[in-house]
This record gives structure tokens, sequence and C-alpha cells, in this order.
């Protein structure tokens, strides 16, 4: 086609302010356009920004206003032109268009400049992640997995890919998501941690960084049945050590996303203040302490429950940084968790809540290390030990104390990006009565 002649130098929008004065090529879709008397604006995005191109000429039928007037919402174009400063335009700099190339005309487009029901644009997520407002969270998002990928492995930690199809619980039994492996059951993974603890018991410390999936019939806004988790785990480490190791991932995240991505931030109208006063160490409870704090508060909640979306957003709201909350009940965590030798009915656990009234993005923990008490722990939860032999393995065969956490990632983009649901944290959400598309 004529766009791949090579006349002029392809560029893309996010760089283009290396190209003022000079002659280039941009290829895109029409994201919006208007007429001024002998000016016609369009506004064309790349998937790296938009640019303002402007076409001017005294002649009112001149074959790019012509060609113009045809363009609708979401047409593909090439447009060839001089690249200028321009403070009024996105970005600053704008094109003044000598050729273009219309690709396709778009017809009916059904995201139009208006609002649309949530359920309707759901609908047509794959059209709505073109919208301003997604495609910067999906900027985000990508920014917030470049900064966990650069802070494990700046750290010496091994990526270690953990399966996706499993023959046993992680997380409970009553969130398994059940499919047939040939002539047995197998299970999509709700958390790739006991592998991790096998993989750190041969590399010491390691991540892997996957999609996890819960059967959770919940409807909250934090709830995604299918989601993103980064899982870190560390031999001959404590609870305190991951707590530490917890903050700093933090920490580097939201240093990285707010420095790279303030546009994106001010797209999305993020007051970004209350990200930026956050340093460590993070406010601390134990889960007694939270209890009857959040009683104070009017909470509901009973010692030995465990934290539901009420309690974790009244909680993120009492403090304007990250609480890690410990010590919870052995018997709300899950059975893998080390009790504490002061007091044995609690675990050594955290959960650290996001501020904002964002609830919890990180839960982890010290692992059992002794042989016997996983055993027992196992029959007390009801689990069925042929499958989980391997596991036991790792304590017969130079079993060490050890400790890891899961981060969600798209709870803590909902958290950075203050979006009022987790559904717009990833490209495909998938919920409780939605798969589709």
């Amino acid at each position: 086609m004529a766009y791949n002649s090579g006349i002029m130098k392809r560029v893309y929008i996010e760089e283009i302010s290396r190209y003022q004065g000079e002659e280039v090529e941009i290829r895109g879709w029409v994201y919006n356009k208007r007429s001024s008397g002998k000016v016609r604006f369009l506004l064309v995005r790349d998937g790296t920004g938009i640019i303002q191109a402007t076409i001017f000429s005294p002649e009112k039928d001149h074959p790019l206003f012509l060609q113009f007037d045809q363009l609708t919402q979401e047409s593909s174009v090439v447009i060839r032109g001089q690249i200028v400063e321009e403070k009024r335009a996105p970005g600053g700099y704008e094109m003044a268009v000598k050729e273009m190339e219309t690709i396709h005309i778009a017809q009916d487009y059904p995201i139009t400049p208006k609002e649309h029901s949530v359920p309707f644009l759901m609908e047509h997520r794959h059209l709505w992640l073109r919208s301003r407002k997604q495609n910067a969270v999906l900027q985000v998002r990508w920014e917030v997995v470049r900064a966990i990928r650069d802070f494990f492995d700046s750290r010496g930690f091994r990526l270690v890919d953990a399966p996706i199809l499993t023959p046993s619980a992680c997380e409970g039994t009553t969130t398994l998501f059940e499919t047939q492996y040939f002539d047995q059951k197998a299970y999509l993974s709700q958390s790739g941690q006991l592998y991790m603890e096998a993989a750190a018991m041969a590399l010491g410390k390691v991540y892997c960084f996957g999609p996890t999936f819960r059967a959770e019939r919940s409807k909250t806004r934090r709830h995604l049945i299918e989601f993103w988790m980064v899982e870190p785990e560390v031999a001959f480490a404590t609870l305190e050590d991951i707590i530490d190791l917890a903050e700093d991932l933090i920490l580097f995240i939201l240093e990285r996303v707010l420095t790279k991505r303030k546009a994106e931030l001010e797209t999305l109208e993020r007051n970004t203040a209350p990200l930026e006063k956050i340093k460590k160490p993070f406010s601390r409870l134990t889960y007694d302490e939270t209890v009857a704090l959040l009683q104070t508060k009017g909470s509901k909640m009973s010692y030995g429950d465990d934290f539901g979306a009420p309690e974790e957003t009244l909680l993120s709201r009492i403090y304007d940084q990250p609480v890690c909350v410990t010590h919870f009940p052995a018997k709300i965590k899950a059975f893998y968790m080390q009790p504490d030798e002061k007091n044995p009915n609690l675990a050594l656990g955290v959960d650290i809540m996001a501020s904002e009234g964002y609830g919890e993005i990180v839960g982890g923990g010290q692992r059992i290390h002794d042989l016997e008490l996983l055993e027992k722990r196992l029959a007390e939860f009801n689990l069925p030990r042929p499958a989980y032999e391997w596991y036991l393995d790792l304590r017969r065969f130079g079993s060490v104390p050890h400790a890891g956490f899961g981060l969600g990632l798209e709870r803590t983009i909902a958290w950075i990006c203050q979006l009022k649901h987790i559904r717009e944290a990833i490209p495909f959400p998938r919920l409780l009565y939605r798969i589709y598309p």
C-alpha cells in the first residue's frame, strides 16, 4: 500500500517532540475532528498518544477538505506533514498536513462522544479500550508490570513460571474452577505460591507473575474472577522480612508510575498528592487492634471474622497511607500459615490495605516449615493428602523457614488510577456474569 512508500519517516506520537520542523508520517485513527473557516482540525491517535493535525486552505473544495469531510470517528488514516510547536494543541505539537491517505472509513462506530451505560460499554469492551481514559489505564498497567519485573530482577530474584492447571487447592476448595484433565480432575490455579515455595528451596528467592482464578460469587467493586498476581517467595525469610519487601515493592511501583505516567494520571484526573506522601514504614496493626478500631468506627465485625469489603474500605480510609494488618486468628487463614510461637492460635500473616478506601492489595506471610505441623493442618482443613505429598516433601528434605506474598495487579492499578471499579484495570475483565468479549 502507499503508506509503505517510505518517502517520509514514520514516527509515533509519543516521540513527536524530537521531530519539530521535520516532515514525518503518522499512522493512526481519527479520534475527533472539527472545522473552523479555512482550517480543518483532525485529532489522530496511534496508541501512543493523540496529535492535532491541521489542514489549511483558502479553497473550500480543496482535495484534503473533501477527504476530511468523509472521515468518521475511528476511521484509519495516514497523515504526512511538518511538525510544529503549538502550546494550545494536545501534547504541545501539531502537524501541518500536506498529504493524507484514508485506509478505512469506519461506519456507525457505536461508542460516540456521549454518555453510555456500563453494560453497554462492557459489551463493547474491545472498542472501549480505544477511549482516552481506558487507554491511559492500560498505559499505567503496562508501567506497573514493568516496574514489578524491574524491582524483582534488580534484587536478584529468579522468575519461575507456575502452572495454570493444578491438582490441588491453594486458597480453599470453595473457590476452585474444576476441569477434566484426561482421566482425572484438575483445577485452574488460585495461586502460584505452593510452586514458588518449591522453587525457593532450589533458587533462594523467586517470583511468579501470571493469571489466577477464583470462583467467587462476589459482585463487589474489587473482585474479578480472573486476575493477575505477582508472588515472591524467599527462603530463610520471616514475616518481618516479607513485610519490608512488600513495602519496598509498593513504593517502587508508585515512584515509577508517578514519574513515568504523569500524563496518563492527568488524563484520569487522578489527584496524585495522596500517593506522593506515602513512605515507609507503613502503619502497623495486629488483627486484635484492627477489630477494636473498626468497632469504634461503627463496624459490626466480631472477633474471629475475616475482613470483608466494608471492613477493608473502612480501615483503608482511616489512614492516609497503606496499613499492614498482622497476626490473624489461625482458623481464618490458609492451612500453610506459620503459627506465632508466643500464641499458636495466631498466624504469622499480613494483609496490606491500600489507602483511600481501596482495601487489600497484598496478602502473605510466613509458611509452616515443620512437617508434623503441616500434616496436622492438612487434616484439620480436610484436604486430600495424596495431592500434597510433593508439598510435604519440601518439609522432609532441607526444610527452612520461608515467607512470601501475593500482590494483586488489578487492585494495585485501581488504587493508583483511582478507578471506581476493578473491571477497568484489566483489558478484558471476567466477572461473575460476564465472559464476553
